[in-house]
């Protein structure tokens, strides 16, 4: 089974009393938790830890990174986005949940702003499958319905998916492109929209499913090694 490092800032729960009540032990915590259930070596990692918890030997020993972050995207050193950003394109798999679509790594790899427009309200989202045949939605019905939510719509700024697992319908009548499937090298990248921090979004099962089917997904396959540069072979003879 793929390695996994759950990696989260921290912060709303040690200072807001709501997302406390939601997430005692922190978001990582509970994602990483749900992860082992399922037969995954996990680890998780915070903002406050040296080298913000991701190492050299850790993102070695990692197959897939897991991102939540939302209040303090600025104060992640670049020596470790430069870390993080490398191991995908070497190879490691990269989960973006939520409110990371900001997140320093995440908009390295993608090249754009990553922006998009949201407001706060208790409204019911439905996130409709589009690409049933991905394996992140294995398992799953015809759609996710999560009662009440924060709202994100479009514009989304990020490039043309290669693959738009979901697209959620919120009950205020925004789109959203909740499901993106991204290649950066020979490295996988997911975003996931739902997750914010006041919902007990991930405590549910479906959700829960479909991060153990994303991390699956996104973890190092087998391949041909790649080498860049001079390979000093001379180009065989034509026939």
């Amino acid at each position: 089974m793929p390695s996994v490092t759950v990696w989260n800032e921290y912060i709303h729960e040690r200072e807001d009393d709501a997302v406390a009540d939601v997430y005692p032990d922190g978001i990582h915590t509970t994602i990483a938790a749900a992860l082992a259930e399922r037969g995954h070596d996990t680890r998780t990692a915070t903002l406050d830890e040296p080298e913000h918890g991701l190492t050299e030997a850790v993102l070695d020993d990692t197959d897939v990174l897991v991102w939540w972050g939302h209040a303090a995207h600025d104060e992640v050193a670049d020596e470790v986005v430069d870390r993080v950003v490398d191991r995908v394109n070497e190879g490691m798999g990269l989960l973006v949940l939520h409110s990371a679509h900001a997140s320093k790594p995440f908009k390295r790899l993608l090249g754009t702003p990553c922006d998009l427009t949201w407001r706060e309200g208790d409204e019911r989202e439905r996130l409709w499958i589009t690409d049933p045949g991905h394996p992140i939605v294995d398992g799953l019905g015809d759609a996710i319905v999560i009662e009440e939510t924060e709202t994100y719509g479009e514009p989304f700024g990020v490039p043309e998916p290669d693959s738009l697992v979901f697209t959620s319908w919120f009950e205020g009548g925004e789109v959203f492109r909740s499901g993106c499937c991204y290649r950066r090298g020979r490295g996988r990248v997911f975003y996931f929209r739902p997750g914010h921090e006041t919902y007990p979004i991930y405590h549910r099962e479906d959700v829960q499913r479909v991060l153990d089917n994303a991390v699956e997904w996104a973890a190092p396959g087998v391949g041909a090694d790649a080498h860049a540069g001079n390979r000093n072979v001379e180009a065989p003879e034509s026939r």
